[in-house]
């Protein structure tokens, strides 16, 4: 374990289970369905996206936006597009691909704007979900785990840009951002 770690709370072999259960609920989902592109944001859905597309029985693509959000610990509630897909999605059925739903904000306006952009269907697949943080009305369709409110680090997510190479979710010791 990482020295600023607290705690491990979802191991690597726990994500890997979860990712191939949530992969047969997505190919449960799509089975009369055009198969979805993934739009995974960067860069904390990566390690989630090259874990869950492992065991996805579909003939899927994927893209990748990247937004920001977040400066530190926090949500500044302004979501910007530092990179937009690379092609159109007018008339496809979409599945973003998120590391966390906290807020809610930045789902709830990627989902708007690829919408907008065409997408005939957004559904959420997000490894991780705090609800207790959920500031607007958003819902992942496919949810990984459920966890508490405390700062979460690894398998993508991040303290300003450290940490997501950890093979694990844990919680950062509070003196490394209070």
């Amino acid at each position: 374990m990482h020295k600023d770690i607290k705690r491990v709370i979802i191991s690597y072999e726990q994500i890997e289970q979860r990712s191939k259960e949530l992969a047969k609920e997505v190919e449960a989902y799509y089975e009369d369905k055009d198969a979805p592109l993934l739009v995974a944001l960067l860069k904390g859905s990566i390690p989630f996206l090259a874990e869950l597309i492992k065991h996805i029985e579909l003939d899927i693509e994927y893209d990748f936006m990247d937004v920001s959000s977040y400066e530190g610990t926090e949500s500044i509630g302004d979501v910007r597009i530092l990179k937009d897909l690379d092609q159109s999605i007018k008339g496809l059925n979409i599945l973003l691909v998120e590391d966390i739903v906290d807020t809610g904000r930045t789902v709830q306006e990627v989902t708007k704007t690829l919408f907008n952009k065409g997408a005939n269907e957004v559904k959420i697949v997000s490894l991780l979900d705090k609800p207790s943080r959920r500031l607007v009305d958003v819902k992942a369709d496919f949810v990984g785990f459920e966890i508490p409110n405390e700062f979460v680090v690894g398998f993508g997510l991040d303290f300003n840009e450290k940490y997501r190479q950890l093979g694990y979710v844990g919680i950062l010791k509070d003196e490394l951002y209070e």
